[in-house]
C-alpha cells in the first residue's frame, strides 16, 4: 500500500546559512560618537567599527589625547559594544619618498591610538593612484609602507586590513566615477597580493570593486579567498557616468549577496556600511531584511 505525501514547496529549501554582522562606522561620520554606540544598540549590533582621523566629526581625532581615548573606552564598556576594528586615512601611493615616510609615520601614530582604544585590526588603504599611472617606483614605495606599518602593527599586538577601493571624483551633481586603483584592479590586485606578506589581511568591500569594474560580478572574491580578514557591506547604483552608495539589495541587478558572501571563505563579521547620510538608520535596516532575503540568517 502507498501513501500520498504532501511536502511543503519550503520544505526542499536549504536551511539558512549563519551571517555574523556588525556595523559599520563611515555612515555615522557626522555624527557624535554617542549616536554611533546608540544606533548600533538599537539594532542589536555587539561589534562596531569606529575611525581615527580624516576630519570627520563623527571620529577621534587625528592625534587622539588620552582624554579623547578614556571617553571612548568609557562608551564601550558602558555599551557592552567590542570595537575591534578601527579605520584610519591614508595614502601611500601619492607623492615621493618624503611624503610616503611622513605618510607611514602618521598611519603608525595613529595604529598606537588604535590599540590603546582596544582594538584588534586597523583598515588601512594602499591609496588612490588609479593603476594605470603606478608605476614601478610609486608602486614599490608604497609596498614597502605598507609592510613597514605592519612590523609596527604585529609588536602592537594588531593586524592590518588594507580596503579594496577605487579613486573615487566625486561630481558636482552628488555621484562618484570610481577608477581602478591597485585593490580594484584585478591585475594590480593580484601583484599586491604576491608581493605582501601573508599576515596582511584584505578589507574586502565587493560594492567597491563592482563601482570600479561593473562586469566583474564575482567583485575579485576568487583572487581575494584566503586573505579576507575584514569585510564591508554596501552596494553602489548607476547614476549616469557616475554612482550613488546604497544599501545591501537595493540594487535589482546589483550583487548577488546570497551566491557571493559564501565564496569568500571569511567567517568573521561582516559590517554593514551604509553611507548615505540622510536615512542612516533605515539604510542598515534595508540592508539586514535584504540579508535575510537573500538566505543568511543573522547572528549579532
Amino acid at each position: 500500500m502507498t501513501r500520498d505525501v504532501t511536502i511543503a514547496d519550503d520544505a526542499w529549501k536549504a536551511p539558512p546559512r549563519r551571517l555574523r554582522v556588525g556595523c559599520g562606522e563611515w555612515g555615522f561620520r557626522n555624527l557624535p560618537m554617542a549616536d554611533h554606540f546608540r544606533i548600533a544598540a538599537s539594532f542589536g549590533f555587539r561589534e562596531l567599527e569606529f575611525g581615527i582621523g580624516g576630519g570627520q566629526p563623527g571620529r577621534l581625532p587625528e592625534a587622539p589625547s588620552p582624554a579623547d581615548i578614556a571617553a571612548f573606552r568609557s562608551l564601550v564598556s558602558a555599551s557592552g559594544i567590542a570595537t575591534p576594528g578601527c579605520c584610519i586615512e591614508n595614502d601611500f601611493s601619492a607623492g615621493g619618498a618624503e611624503e610616503v615616510q611622513g605618510a607611514v609615520v602618521k598611519a603608525i601614530r595613529q595604529a598606537r591610538a588604535a590599540a590603546e582604544c582596544g582594538a584588534r585590526q586597523v583598515r588601512f588603504f594602499a591609496g588612490f593612484t588609479p593603476w594605470e599611472a603606478m608605476d614601478d617606483a610609486r608602486y614599490r614605495r608604497m609596498v614597502d609602507a605598507l609592510v613597514a606599518c605592519d612590523r609596527e602593527l604585529e609588536r602592537l599586538g594588531l593586524a592590518m586590513a588594507i580596503e579594496t577601493h577605487g579613486a573615487i571624483d566625486h561630481r558636482p551633481d552628488g555621484s562618484a566615477r570610481h577608477t581602478p586603483t591597485v585593490t580594484t584592479d584585478p591585475a594590480g590586485l593580484a601583484r599586491l597580493l604576491h608581493d605582501l606578506p601573508a599576515r596582511i589581511g584584505f578589507n574586502f568591500d565587493p560594492g567597491n570593486i563592482r563601482a570600479a569594474h561593473p562586469l566583474d560580478r564575482s567583485c575579485a572574491v576568487d583572487l581575494l579567498r584566503g586573505r579576507i580578514t575584514y569585510c564591508h557591506l554596501k552596494d553602489w547604483v548607476r547614476d549616469g557616468e557616475g554612482w550613488r552608495a546604497t544599501a545591501v539589495g537595493d540594487v535589482p541587478d546589483g550583487i548577488d549577496w546570497g551566491d557571493l558572501l559564501p565564496r569568500t571563505g571569511y567567517d568573521g563579521t561582516f559590517l554593514v556600511e551604509y553611507e548615505p547620510l540622510h536615512d542612516t538608520v533605515d539604510g542598515i535596516r534595508r540592508s539586514l531584511a535584504a540579508l535575510e532575503s537573500a538566505g543568511f540568517e543573522l547572528e549579532y
